[in-house]
């Protein structure tokens, strides 16, 4: 074994830390006798070799001794390496294969392709794979048959032969799902996979396999499915939840150095106590496949949140999570149904249905009853305590106070009292606003506290934040406390120190009189007092940012209503080089309204910038100056289509003023409303206001439509 290994000059090559010269040794720890060798030396591989899925020219040099060892019987835990091997030789070039040879990215899409190219040329070794002795390995061999072999057609028919044969459920799982990625692979081999699935599927085979099938009917031909797949599904997991609980094995209890220990340790503990514990990811590639019928998705999480097995129900907990982020629907009862977990004593899912609460912010008033129950019973639910930094609110808090419930203001009030009040708090009053007036008082006291200096933001930007949340009624006795940051902020902090200060003078509006003459001292300090050059009190460069002299023309503005005092300023912000600064100033205007028409040839120009922002800013701020969409909607029409997030400001100035004139705006509307899929939702990621940003443009398209011309 290894013959030749030596030869390669191993020092010339790389990975991710460097000079590859320590590949063979591990290498050669792939087929020690000793496992905990094994596995250093497979997480070794991945963390230098094939790092964060990279592929390096010591990654490429590596293959054949990969291959060389997966052809060995007697080299143990083979699985892990066939995995290995699937992942190197699968990676998807996304047209990166067609770069120029100059392009500084060719040399890894040439490593790539060579990568695949070697270990599908070798892909022969897999097939004599799938009735080895290891189990892991027969776990593994499908998805490299199905990922890397030439032949699908042989490979069809060997996995097909298979499941028959083999007497590992969790194998002949993977048998099924093999075939599901060679109908995505092979089009032309669709037909036969769906007949053979579709039989799986109503033939004697246990639940488990029956699963299997329906899942990957769900991932290669959605259309495929039974119009009543929902209903034989939840029969079939009512079948496995007679099946034995799974144990952990004493090995995988054990602590491990190795990341790959660590997980698979994480993967282990996620199992025990479960019934067939692969359910889990079967239910969420039929979730997947359902897509946008998210009626019939409701309908198999709702079964699936009534079901005796906890394991289950959290599942079931995540997945609405990823639905509910997804996919708009009518989610009353879902959602009541994840309430009702919040009571569970199994720490884990109470936490899980907390978290999914969280970020629904309205749309968890049907759980809003069972939040509050949660919170009268365990105050210890009340905060999150971290390792470093200080506490946040618990989920259960956050996503009451989210839905903008009152009955969380008595909660918050006592952890106002706490020495270290949680970071999230202010910025968790938005939805009560007037509802949570009581706590102006303690809101103002901590603020008052504070040391103004390089820390101070972590703890004044949440209390000012909260602070305008409250509502006008509260500003007269706040901005004294407020007026003080202005005033004593210093070192590099100052700036977004007295960004949130504005920001909180804006929204008290005419009650914050008194901060006139400070905000006036900002534009000075910014160089943008009226009629004045571009220089302060600092010297000759402005100590602030130009964007702090657009926001404090914007709460002059909200204080005192005199559009000749500020237009010039912000006119003047138009012209900086700063985008950020062009979009504060273009924000303003557009709060004005037809006050700041004056401005409006310095907002035409910004059409035509570069930065797509700034010309959707400066856009909505034309029409809202000028009531004319003329200029402005072309920018917004396109923007709607190539930058979704965009789509809530258009709408509402579609809202707002009119549809009229403003050509294809019904049409985007009334798609919008007949959208199932969230505007803002992504495959890979998710902020936790999507959900309510996207319910907002709902909102706003609603209004648009009632008020057609």
């Amino acid at each position: 074994m290894f013959a030749g290994i030596d030869e390669v000059e191993w020092a010339s090559l790389e990975h991710a830390y460097g000079p590859a010269d320590d590949v063979p040794e591990l290498l050669r720890g792939l087929a020690s006798g000793d496992p905990a060798e094994r596995e250093s030396a497979l997480d070794a591989m991945y963390g230098a070799v094939h790092h964060q899925g990279d592929v390096y020219d010591s990654t490429l040099a590596c293959i054949p001794f990969l291959m060389e060892l997966v052809a060995d019987p007697a080299v143990e835990d083979r699985g892990g390496i066939v995995e290995l091997l699937t992942s190197i030789g699968s990676i998807d070039l996304d047209g990166d294969d067609e770069l120029d040879p100059e392009d500084e990215e060719f040399e890894d899409a040439a490593n790539y392709a060579m990568a695949a190219s070697a270990v599908t040329a070798g892909a022969d070794v897999f097939l004599g794979l799938v009735d080895d002795p290891d189990r892991g390995v027969r776990l593994a061999a499908p998805l490299a048959l199905a990922t890397l072999h030439t032949d699908p057609v042989r490979v069809l028919r060997l996995l097909r032969s298979r499941l028959d044969a083999e007497h590992d459920a969790e194998v002949r799982l993977a048998c099924v799902e093999a075939t599901g990625r060679i109908a995505l692979r092979h089009q032309g081999l669709l037909p036969e996979v769906v007949e053979w699935l579709t039989g799986l599927s109503g033939m004697a085979y246990g639940a488990g396999l029956r699963l299997a099938a329906i899942a990957q009917l769900a991932r290669c031909a959605p259309g495929a499915l039974p119009s009543d797949v929902v209903p034989g599904v939840t029969g079939l997991l009512r079948e496995l939840r007679t099946e034995p609980v799974a144990a952990v094995p004493a090995a995988e209890r054990l602590p491990s150095p190795t990341l790959l220990g660590q997980l698979r340790q994480v993967r282990a503990a996620d199992t025990v106590g479960r019934r067939a514990p692969w359910t889990a990811d079967l239910l969420r590639t039929l979730h997947s496949g359902l897509g946008d019928r998210v009626e019939d998705r409701i309908a198999l999480l709702a079964d699936q949140l009534c079901s005796p097995d906890r394991a289950q129900r959290i599942d079931a907990v995540r997945m609405s999570s990823a639905l509910l982020r997804t996919w708009r629907g009518a989610y009353g009862e879902l959602v009541g149904l994840i309430g009702d977990q919040l009571a569970d004593p199994e720490p884990r899912l109470a936490a899980a249905a907390a978290y999914a609460l969280g970020d629904l912010f309205s749309l968890a008033e049907p759980a809003a009853d069972a939040l509050a129950r949660r919170l009268a019973a365990e105050p210890g639910s009340w905060v999150r305590e971290w390792e470093s930094g200080p506490p946040t609110l618990g989920p259960a808090a956050l996503a009451l106070a989210r839905a903008g419930d009152a009955r969380v203001v008595p909660v918050l009030a006592r952890l106002l009292e706490r020495p270290d009040v949680p970071r999230d708090l202010g910025h968790s009053l938005d939805r009560l606003g007037g509802r949570a007036a009581a706590l102006a008082p303690a809101l103002r006291e901590r603020l008052d506290e504070l040391e103004l200096d390089d820390r101070s933001p972590e703890g004044a930007l949440p209390l000012l934040h909260g602070l305008s949340a409250l509502g006008a009624d509260t500003a007269a006795g706040s901005v004294p406390a407020v007026l003080r940051v202005l005033r004593e902020a210093s070192g590099e902090r100052r700036a977004f120190l007295a960004d949130a200060a504005v920001r909180t003078l804006t929204a008290f509006g005419p009650a914050a009189q008194e901060a006139v003459p400070h905000l006036r001292g900002l534009l000075r300090e910014a160089g943008y007092e009226p009629a004045a050059a571009r220089r302060s009190a600092c010297g000759a460069v402005a100590c602030l940012p130009p964007e702090a002299a657009a926001r404090a023309a914007g709460a002059l503005w909200a204080i005192e209503g005199d559009a000749a005092a500020v237009v010039p300023v912000l006119c003047a912000v138009l012209t900086a080089p700063e985008q950020a600064a062009r979009r504060s100033a273009a924000s303003v205007l557009a709060a004005m309204g037809p006050a700041g028409a004056p401005a409006a040839p310095q907002l035409a120009r910004l059409l035509r910038s570069m930065e797509p922002w700034t010309r959707v800013r400066a856009a909505v701020a034309l029409w809202r100056v000028t009531d004319d969409p003329e200029g402005a909607w072309p920018v917004l029409r396109a923007a709607w289509e190539t930058m979704p997030r965009t789509r809530g400001p258009a709408a509402a100035c579609l809202a707002d003023m009119t549809t009229a004139g403003a050509a294809g705006a019904v049409g985007l509307l009334d798609r919008e409303l007949l959208s199932a899929r969230r505007h803002n939702a992504i495959d890979n990621g998710a902020d936790s206001h999507d959900i309510v940003e996207d319910e907002r443009l709902l909102a706003l398209c609603r209004r648009a439509v009632h008020r057609r011309p």
